[in-house]
């Protein structure tokens, strides 16, 4: 199997989130059949859904791999396990968070996974990001800085520049 190129959204907002962040990029990128190709900047974030908590730090990355959409899942999910993940509250706070937001051009809906991720479309802390790795990105053939500029959560997204 060729390379396949992928984006990925990483968030955290528990826990030392910067350290965290940038550890996972490590992480995600130490396995033979991965190879990180780009990295955005961190930006903070107010939360989306979920209960009352703290702001996120989220950052977007591009692979390549050679993994099956199901194997990147299962290595992306080893990685937030690792760094102390739990599912308890659906959107509620997390150490970590991984999700596929591209894989090549796949489409896939099944009981596992969603690709392209279904609310990646409307999520600045997402798209921002990664138009700034990416100027040309496209989602669905639609330009992903447009998607931006049109997302409700962009005017609370900033980048992080450290604490």
């Amino acid at each position: 199997m060729s390379a396949v190129h992928c984006v990925l959204a990483l968030g955290s907002n528990l826990g030392e989130s910067r350290d965290t962040l940038s550890t996972a990029v490590a992480d995600l990128a130490d396995h033979p059949q991965v190879r990180l190709s780009a990295v955005s900047p961190v930006v903070r974030t107010r939360p989306v859904g979920g209960p009352e908590q703290p702001d996120y730090l989220n950052l977007v990355v591009a692979i390549e791999t050679e993994l099956e959409p199901h194997a990147l899942l299962a290595h992306c999910q080893a990685v937030e396990a690792r760094h102390h993940r739990e599912r308890i509250v659906r959107w509620g706070p997390r150490t970590l968070d991984v999700d596929i937001i591209t894989y090549g051009d796949l489409h896939l809906d099944d009981e596992d996974l969603t690709i392209p991720h279904p609310r990646a479309a409307m999520r600045a802390f997402v798209l921002q990001p990664w138009a700034w790795m990416e100027p040309d990105a496209r989602l669905d053939s639609v330009p992903v800085a447009e998607l931006a500029a049109r997302a409700e959560d962009l005017p609370g997204l900033e980048i992080f520049e450290g604490e």
